[in-house]
This record gives structure tokens, C-alpha cells and sequence, in this order.
């Protein structure tokens, strides 16, 4: 401990960090501790508010040219899901999500709490490529330990619904019957280019999130920042990710639906869509990505920081 009260770290670094200067009082692991259980929970509330936009994302994206194309744009696909399988119909595939954004949250602030001890320095700031880091670290975790089967799932899940006869009868049949046909590995389908998407995804986020923090601080560290403004750098940050990352974004879900078989890997994917599509393909589903993530990624970073101020109170 030095003469400020801060724990330090093994480089001789205290163990503060932005997020709640109150959890240094428990050593490092306790923040990081912190970190998978708020991101936990943070998940889960996020993904019950934002799922409707995410399965018309995942449904555009899933529309080839061609006969087999069913919807001309956002409205037409919210309309016809409705009209088929009723409003809850744009909740199909929620529990998929809902398993897996629990750890895939946990698993993405707890890494990226814990990378943070390491990366911050003496002033308690993050360096450009401290931020970048931290959050490519966070976003290759996650897509490893929770996002590929996830996503896997949900994705084979939703292009199932599109079938005149859907065969998967609910979350555990599903999985039972992907691992049966496919092997373990049919739930590790487009693991590269998941690991390249949230790899991205959370540099970017990150690194926009923590500078947009640092700038209205103004180097003042202990200056509290609004959740109102938090909401906003939170979305500007999605943004950001959004039109950084939308391509992979596209071949990863390709990668991980039931017609995936006609892809050799990654890059016969990307070749395959680009010869066939163009490369507007790469931007399918943007708008409502767009709409998601912007509120996904502000109400996010609300929630986190909200809950990680309860348990800085509470949790010394």
C-alpha cells in the first residue's frame, strides 16, 4: 500500500481504476470480482430490453438475393414475423441470448477490469493502446468462453424459424440436436470470425468510452461523471463499432447459419458473398444494428456503472 491508501500492483502501479476508486479498498481481485458479477447482471436486464431489434438484424442479414429472399427491409420482416408467429414472435431466440449474454458480460467487464489494473498508469489514465488493449483483450475472451456458441446457437435458432417446418422445439432441444448432427464443434461454427468482430467491437467501444471519460474529466479523476452522460458516450461508442465492424459482422452470421456447410471457412465466406452480392452485402442490417447497439451499449455502460456504484457501497 503507498502513502495514499491505493494498493499497487506488481509493477508498482496502484490498483484504482475509473470505474469505482472504492474497490481498491478490497485488493485487486475484488474489482475484478466486481466486474463479473455486475457485467452478469448487466447482461441479462440489457438483452431482455434490446432483443427484438437484434432478431431483425440477424433476419436481414440471413436474406440472400434471390427466390429465397423474404423481406424488403426493417418494417416488411417486423410485419411478417408478427403476422406469423405474433408479437412474441420477435422474441424468438431470446433465451439463447439470455443464457449466454449473462457469462458473455461477465466474462467481457471482468477481463477488461482486470487488464485495466495492469494497463493503468501512475495518474490512474489509460494510454491510447492501453485502451485498445484492454478491450481487444475483453472481446477476444468473450467471443472464446461465451459469444461463438452463443451466437452459434441463436443465429441456427432464428434461420430455423424460417423454415416452413422448424425443427427445433425449444433452447435445449435445439442444442442437443446442433451437437448430435454437427459434433461439439457445430456450436464452435465462425469462431474466427467471431473472435475478429468482438475483438473489434470492444476495442473500439472501450477506447471511445474510456477517451470520451477522460476528456470530460478533464483530469480531474475524482470527478464524478452523470449517467445521463455516460448514456451518451455510450452510445456514441456503439456507433462507433457499428460502422467499424458491420462486415464481419455479416460473414460471421452467414458463418453460423444452417447454410453455413457451403462455406469452406472465414474467407471463402467473405469471397463468396463479395462475388455473388457485392460489397453492400457487408452492410446488411446495418440500420437496425445501428438502433441496437447505440442503445445497447449506452444502457450498458449505464447499468454497469450504476450497479457498480451499489456495490462499491456495499461491497468493500
Amino acid at each position: 500500500m503507498n502513502r495514499s491508501g491505493n494498493f499497487k500492483n506488481p509493477f508498482g502501479r496502484p490498483w484504482m481504476t475509473e470505474t469505482g476508486a472504492a474497490a481498491a479498498a478490497g485488493g485487486p481481485g475484488s474489482l475484478g470480482l466486481k466486474g463479473v458479477v455486475a457485467g452478469g447482471i448487466t447482461g441479462g436486464i440489457e438483452i431482455c430490453i434490446t432483443f427484438p431489434t437484434e432478431y431483425v438484424k440477424t433476419q436481414l442479414q440471413l436474406d440472400e438475393k434471390g427466390g429465397t429472399k423474404k423481406y424488403s427491409g426493417i418494417v416488411d420482416c417486423v410485419k411478417k414475423t408478427v403476422k406469423g408467429h405474433g408479437v412474441l414472435g420477435l422474441y424468438r431466440g431470446l433465451s439463447v441470448l439470455l443464457y449466454g449474454s449473462i457469462p458473455k458480460s461477465a466474462v467481457r467487464f471482468g477481463v477488461f477490469e482486470q487488464a485495466k489494473l495492469y494497463m493503468v498508469k501512475e495518474d490512474g489514465t489509460l494510454s491510447t493502446s492501453g485502451k485498445l488493449l484492454c478491450g481487444l483483450t475483453a472481446g477476444v475472451a468473450e467471443a472464446i468462453f461465451a459469444v461463438t456458441p452463443m451466437e452459434t446457437v441463436k443465429v441456427k435458432f432464428i434461420n430455423d424459424m424460417r423454415m416452413e417446418k422448424p425443427r427445433f422445439k425449444g433452447f435445449f432441444h435445439g442444442v442437443r440436436t446442433i451437437v448430435r448432427e454437427e459434433g461439439v464443434g457445430g456450436v464452435y461454427k465462425g469462431v474466427t470470425a467471431t473472435v475478429m468482430k468482438q475483438g473489434s467491437n470492444q476495442a473500439i467501444r472501450f477506447f471511445v468510452m474510456e477517451s470520451l471519460r477522460d476528456w470530460y474529466k478533464g483530469g480531474d479523476r475524482n470527478k464524478p461523471v452523470p449517467k445521463y452522460i455516460v448514456a451518451l458516450f455510450g452510445g456514441v461508442a456503439g456507433a462507433a463499432s457499428v460502422f467499424g465492424n458491420t462486415p464481419i459482422d455479416v460473414v460471421k452470421t452467414r458463418m453460423q447459419g444452417l447454410e453455413a456447410a457451403k462455406y469452406k471457412n472465414t474467407w471463402d465466406c467473405f469471397f463468396k458473398t463479395w462475388k455473388a452480392e457485392g460489397p453492400l452485402a457487408f452492410y446488411k442490417g446495418t440500420v437496425p444494428r445501428l438502433s441496437r447497439v447505440v442503445f445497447d451499449v449506452a444502457i450498458t455502460f449505464t447499468i454497469y456503472d450504476s450497479i457498480m456504484d451499489v456495490f462499491n457501497y456495499v461491497w468493500k
